[in-house]
């Protein structure tokens, strides 16, 4: 009982779980609106994470990003929701990890947990696949020319457009009830 405890206080306080009236452990299911104020600090430490990887990112690095990106635009009509998301991600976190400071790369991993289910909902648009590749082709193309200032306002635009999707995801849930 107690590891059980300490594991449900830990998926508590990243947010991932809350507590009925009567102290039952369930998933959290935050509002859009939380979700939206969450979803803008992830901007600006994806902007951070941008900028530092264009002044720090080895070429290795950049690369691997790249294939990353070829592969979603490759195989995007081919791919489920769940593996383009996971090749999302990877690109998301590899962009992070080139920024070379652990903590960023530490509080990125902390919110992105805590957004993970907000973000596959966000990517499972179909229509806004086409958006996404382009802006993940927008943020490649500013990493590998070093362009702080592109990569960071890339990022940032990138975050925006999930947080209109959940919006409009929600929307579409409540007026199909």
């Amino acid at each position: 009982r107690t590891p059980m405890r300490e594991a449900l206080r830990i998926l508590e306080a990243d947010g991932l779980v809350d507590h009925t009236p009567t102290r039952r452990s369930r998933v959290a299911n935050p509002s859009v609106e939380e979700l939206s104020q969450s979803m803008k600090v992830l901007g600006t430490l994806e902007a951070l994470g941008g900028e530092l990887a264009c002044i720090h990112a080895t070429d290795r690095q950049l690369e691997a990003i790249a294939r990353l990106n070829q592969r979603m635009i490759d195989k995007s009509d081919e791919m489920s929701s769940i593996d383009f998301f996971k090749t999302d991600m990877s690109f998301h976190t590899a962009i992070i990890a080139a920024s070379g400071n652990a903590a960023l790369i530490d509080t990125h991993a902390k919110y992105n947990a805590r957004l993970w289910r907000a973000r596959f909902l966000s990517s499972r648009r179909k229509p806004g696949r086409s958006t996404t590749l382009q802006q993940h082709q927008d943020i490649t193309e500013a990493l590998t020319a070093r362009n702080v200032n592109a990569a960071a306002s890339a990022m940032r635009a990138h975050i925006e457009t999930a947080i209109t999707n959940l919006a409009i995801r929600h929307d579409e849930e409540e007026n199909s009830e």
